[in-house]
């Protein structure tokens, strides 16, 4: 009885959310000529099951679409997308599927797994920030996670920004603002 009441309570801690693609977006700013140009993936599906009083057994599952690229100038998001540079018809899908998640405190950590871009998977170590819990207006539960990290397009097999002088940078700044709607 004692191991079946410590496994429910196991249990019972982890809650699942599904990512909300509607309130979630993967936004980014890389060097463009001199300057820096910004944008945002606007469709990222997934599932996080978190642990609130151990972060430590949590764990996410992500999906982002390029060809949901928003940089605010359509021209410029076709152009993007095509296999000069991002080659979205052939490499649609960006995953991140954790494997370790560390907490630094009950709203703080890192979270390390497997990152595919371009076809190329690497090992990949995203801080992240439990921004909270709460009620919707609408009778559900909902949470909110934000990440940075700094992405070489160079490491996944893009050669566009290797030369100083190129007009796009290999430096790819990333913050995901992500928010999740608590399966029923």
């Amino acid at each position: 009885l004692g191991l079946l009441i410590i496994t429910n309570l196991a249990i019972a801690e982890t809650e699942t959310y599904d990512i909300d693609t509607k309130h979630s977006f993967a936004n980014f700013m890389i060097r463009h000529v001199v300057a820096k140009t910004s944008g945002s993936l606007n469709e990222i599906t997934g599932v996080i099951q978190i642990d609130r009083d151990n972060l430590a057994n949590s764990s996410v599952k992500a999906k982002i679409n390029l060809l949901s690229i928003n940089t605010g100038l359509a021209k410029r998001d076709d152009h993007i997308k095509k296999e000069e540079y991002l080659d979205a018809t052939k490499y649609s899908d960006i995953t991140f599927v954790s494997k370790k998640v560390v907490a630094n405190s009950a709203t703080e950590g890192t979270m390390t797994g497997l990152f595919t871009l371009h076809g190329v998977t690497k090992e990949l170590t995203i801080p992240f920030k439990v921004l909270g819990f709460g009620a919707d207006p609408w009778g559900g539960q909902r949470s909110g996670f934000e990440a940075h990290t700094l992405l070489k397009a160079s490491d996944f097999g893009f050669g566009w920004g290797l030369n100083k002088d190129a007009p796009i940078g290999d430096e790819i700044e990333v913050t995901l603002l992500i928010e999740g709607i608590k399966a029923k």
